[in-house]
């Protein structure tokens, strides 16, 4: 991988079916100033054909290949505990680090996830400075402390 290829800022991919909350999480990159490129999806079957670069996903230009997932737990069709577990049984797919971002604090909910192989489960904050902050921490965590497998299917 070239050094310059290896400082493009990774594609932040997220599936949630409430575009509210795609909208807020989108604001609160901007807010943080980070120029990375921001992609959503709104359901798990869509999140996969996204990554399988099926149907309309396939111009990778529009498309890039994600270096980081946000996940919702509870979107309508394939929720996201069954796309995180078929993401992680795919070999290449199982290296995108999925951060589960769900309002769901259930015990459960976290034991499952991580042990579905979910990288992090963090709650939705309730409010949009709150959120500003967790996608501080987020990206000072998986873009600048983390090293992370170069982008596999580019």
């Amino acid at each position: 991988m070239s050094d310059d290829k290896k400082h493009e800022p990774i594609c932040i991919l997220m599936a949630d079916d409430d575009p509210a909350d795609v909208l807020l999480t989108r604001k609160a990159f901007q807010a943080n100033r980070l120029r990375n490129p921001f992609r959503s999806v709104s359901s798990g079957d869509e999140l996969l054909c996204y990554l399988r670069r099926e149907g309309d996903y396939a111009n990778v230009d529009l498309y890039p290949w994600p270096g980081l997932i946000l996940l919702d737990l509870n979107m309508p069709g394939k929720d996201g505990r069954a796309t995180l577990k078929e993401i992680k049984e795919d070999d290449l797919l199982r290296t995108i680090p999925v951060v589960v971002l769900t309002t769901s604090k259930a015990e459960r909910d976290l034991l499952e996830t991580y042990n579905l192989g979910a990288n992090s489960f963090v709650t939705k904050p309730v409010t949009f400075s709150e959120l500003v902050g967790v996608i501080r921490s987020l990206t000072e965590y998986w873009m600048e402390i983390v090293s992370l497998p170069s982008t596999a299917a580019t």
